[in-house]
């Protein structure tokens, strides 16, 4: 999270270089960018080579192969960096501060940064810019994503919108089911009627050394035994209000839960340590049979636990039904990029225009997912990749988004999740096989940034996974839970929830 006041002072120390004047929020440009761009054309008028600051890539964005066709289509030659793996917040920070003269800024789909750089002066407004040299940009990206980015009325950044899937559920180990005569578990009793199993017939072989179920400790609200609760994602519609989850009656139920597993050995007795590292490293050695996991991490899983134990098998826990019939597992949502102009920018309209030649229809497509008959094939309305060519060209190319198709890159981007037969089986179980009506949307996923939420989000997290740590282990009782809920507006729940529902009141009207 930025440091506001810190970030206030050296933003007005850089960008008085550029005349960007601090706190203010319009496309001024006087002195700066502006008359850059004019003088910064060759004599011949050929496009300015531009700066780009990306995200942290394992392989050189400057020698990929995109990088030239992205080149050839745009007509624009780009010198890209990127920021660090470790603290690139920090890095971007100072960058920003210091005015460095990028045309383009990639981040993560982190709207309170993004805000926050908005509001203190530091990004151009892209609102002209896009209607007078943006026509691919407007046919692709929808109104309701640009009124996510809005901020004070103007647009800031052309986003990337995130693909709506379930992303994760419980990985089970079917051939411990077998070995005992147990069927998939499709309640939350029969859950726990085969983590009792596990540990009492012990099909691992591990005695004391392993555990039925674990988690990582840094997230210890599960993800599908949550949605049994009613809880599926933080924030929920109860009686037309969005209500966070530690408001709702199925958090303290779920702790109850968690801590009777804990208790009867159940669960995991180092839990609270695990990262996600060691938990992954108890499943694949078969100290443990069940645990929580995103399908795009299938594959490691898969190549470890068959190296251990060539005969063993996995699947998915299908999204459990609690006492009442509930079930629910979270979808993704929202943005996963956002790509804005700096003030500092020498050539904010010809930055533009590559954003918007890189969103012609054919362009897009070739840059998303290749050549046909060379990176993928199209049969019956499904795109599906040649490998090796399509992962060693085209397996970067999120990369090199500046804004997606809408419409066209969700069909697009199911060629990506082909790569391999297991990560495609791990998605198709969660978004095809699971009922619809137990996959539930985020409701803030396109929400603009609001700033006490914003400011809030975080920490408050953080005190929800803490609480539930310690009730989880014995440290704090579920009767606890009042007096945390107290504590959890006083630290800004209260503010957030009074934000987040002004603004669902007003989307819903």
């Amino acid at each position: 999270m930025i440091n506001r006041k810190w970030l206030t002072l050296v933003l007005c120390a850089g960008l008085v270089a550029s005349a960007a004047g601090c706190g203010s929020s319009g496309n001024t440009n006087k002195g700066g960018a502006a008359e850059q761009t004019a003088g910064a054309q060759t004599e011949s008028g050929s496009k300015p080579e531009l700066k780009t600051l990306n995200l942290w890539s394992k392989d050189d964005y400057n020698t990929y192969t995109l990088a030239k066709v992205v080149e050839e289509q745009t007509g624009y030659k780009v010198k890209y960096e990127m920021l660090p793996a470790d603290k690139a917040m920090d890095k971007l920070n100072l960058l920003i501060s210091s005015a460095e003269p990028y045309d383009v800024i990639t981040i993560a789909g982190e709207k309170a940064v993004y805000t926050d750089y908005a509001k203190m002066g530091a990004l151009v407004d892209l609102t002209p810019l896009i209607d007078k040299y943006g026509g691919n940009i407007k046919a692709s990206i929808s109104p309701e994503s640009f009124e996510a980015m809005k901020v004070d009325g103007k647009i800031y950044a052309i986003p990337n919108r995130a693909s709506e899937f379930a992303g994760s559920s419980l990985l089970i180990r079917t051939d411990w089911l077998d070995k005992l005569g147990l069927k998939m578990p499709a309640t939350l009793d029969e859950l726990t009627a085969v983590l009792k199993a596990f540990k009492q017939k012990d099909p691992g072989g591990n005695g004391d050394k392993g555990a039925p179920l674990s988690i990582d400790g840094a997230m210890a609200t599960m993800v599908n035994v949550t949605g049994a609760f009613g809880i599926a994602t933080g924030w929920s519609e109860v009686d037309g209000k969005l209500v966070a989850a530690p408001l709702q009656p199925g958090f303290k139920e779920y702790l109850s839960y968690m801590s009777d597993l804990y208790k009867q050995g159940l669960l995991d007795k180092e839990f609270a340590v695990n990262k996600d590292a060691t938990l992954k490293e108890k499943f694949t050695s078969g100290r443990a049979g069940v645990i929580p996991l995103p399908w795009y991490d299938i594959p490691g899983i898969a190549d470890a636990l068959t190296k251990n134990f060539p005969d063993a098998k996995y699947a998915y826990v299908p999204a459990l039904k609690g006492k009442d019939g509930q079930a629910g597992l979270g979808m993704s949502g929202g943005f996963d990029r956002l790509t804005f102009i700096p003030k500092s920018s020498k050539h904010p309209e010809d930055a533009i225009k590559w954003i918007n030649a890189k969103l012609d229809k054919d362009t897009f497509k070739l840059i998303a997912i290749g050549e046909e008959g060379k990176h993928f094939t199209y049969k019956d309305g499904v795109y599906s990749p040649i490998l090796p060519l399509f992962t060693d060209e085209r397996g970067l190319a999120s990369n090199y988004l500046t804004g997606i198709d809408e419409k066209l890159y969700p069909v697009y981007w199911q060629a990506r999740v082909q790569k391999d037969p297991r990560l495609f089986a791990g998605f198709t179980f969660l978004n095809r096989e699971i009922p619809a009506e137990d996959r539930i949307s985020d409701p803030l996923a396109m929400a603009p940034s609001l700033p006490e939420y914003s400011k809030n989000n975080a920490s408050l997290n953080q005190m929800i996974n803490d609480f539930a740590v310690k009730v989880i282990v014995g440290e704090e009782s579920t009767g606890a839970v009042a007096a945390f809920i107290g504590k959890y507006n006083a630290a800004g729940g209260e503010a957030s929830s009074k934000e987040v529902n002004e603004w669902y009141a007003s989307v819903k009207k």
